[in-house]
């Protein structure tokens, strides 16, 4: 399989037909949202580039070697991302199931699944890119060596620019490992507890983990039961948090929501609760189903 800026090629559907069994999903162009930008991002780096090239300025070049160790470093965590969803949220109806075996493909080199060799690695425009950022680097080296002979012989001091490039980055790191929730793909996501396609949009919920993985549920109860489980510590969570009711799309901490449980709220799995932004909103919906508002501790009590 080949991935392109906008495509995916070669024998796509064979190993599709080899997934099917362990009940990985299908592998399709539309399943990628970062082909509809890519494109664009690759010609913003090229543009960049050439305005580097062009001006000769030392800072500027400093700049854009930062700017492309952070896209190379959210590209590879973009794509260990997919690999881990790939390879963990399986279909609980597969015809071939090892209880605790997953099947993420390596990031980067070679890894057994199963009876099965899996390869991952760069191809001719991967190379390219990796030496074009080989040349960079020691054109940044060259540079920086320069001025500082340059420095030594004019008895001037000589600017740090390794010091400068070192902090921006680490602004960059701290920048990156901000945690969001993410935006619920109906009819496309799977909840990480039940297994089931998230369908409804008025019940779902989310962790954050502090390294940036999203675990997603399409009810509190699924949530609630995750998180009894034990596959996500509680002092590795960043933030736990449910959709409004009331607003589709937006999303409440856990800590602040109000929660109404009743029997007509009918929510995918039996929990028949919904988040609400705050009391008043939660008391109006309790009146109209018959319904108990409570916070998100007291009602983990009740699932």
């Amino acid at each position: 399989m080949y991935i392109w800026l906008n495509k995916i090629t070669g024998q796509v559907e064979i190993i599709n037909g080899l997934n099917h069994y362990i009940g990985m999903k299908h592998i399709k162009a539309e399943m990628f949202p970062e082909f509809s930008y890519l494109i664009y991002v690759v010609g913003f780096f090229i543009l960049v580039g050439l305005v580097t090239a062009i001006s000769g300025k030392r800072n500027l070049l400093s700049a854009f070697l930062l700017l492309l160790i952070a896209g190379g470093i959210a590209a590879m965590y973009d794509f260990y991302k997919w690999g881990y969803d790939y390879g963990h949220n399986l279909d609980p109806k597969a015809a071939i199931q090892v209880p605790g075996l997953y099947y993420q493909p390596p990031l980067v080199g070679h890894k057994t699944l199963l009876n099965f060799d899996a390869y991952s690695y760069p191809d001719a425009g991967g190379w390219i890119v990796i030496v074009a950022g080989l040349l960079l680097v020691s054109v940044w080296i060259f540079e920086w060596r320069k001025s500082r002979k340059t420095a030594v012989k004019n008895n001037t001091p000589a600017k740090k620019p390794a010091l400068a490039m070192a902090a921006f980055f680490m602004a960059l790191m701290l920048n990156s490992c901000t945690t969001k929730p993410e935006p619920f793909s109906y009819g496309k996501d799977m909840c990480n507890d039940c297994k089931m396609t998230i369908m409804e949009p008025h019940f779902g919920g989310e962790i954050i983990t502090k390294k940036g993985k999203v675990f997603k549920f399409d009810d509190a109860h699924c949530l609630a039961h995750f998180l009894k489980g034990g596959t996500v510590k509680e002092e590795d969570i960043s933030q736990t948090v449910f959709v409004n009711y009331n607003k589709d799309g937006d999303f409440i901490d856990a800590a602040n929501a109000v929660f109404v449980q009743s029997p007509q709220l009918k929510s995918p799995m039996t929990s028949n609760a919904a988040a609400f932004a705050n009391t008043t909103e939660a008391e109006k919906k309790a009146t109209e189903v018959s319904g108990k508002t409570m916070d998100w501790k007291t009602l983990q009590t009740t699932l």
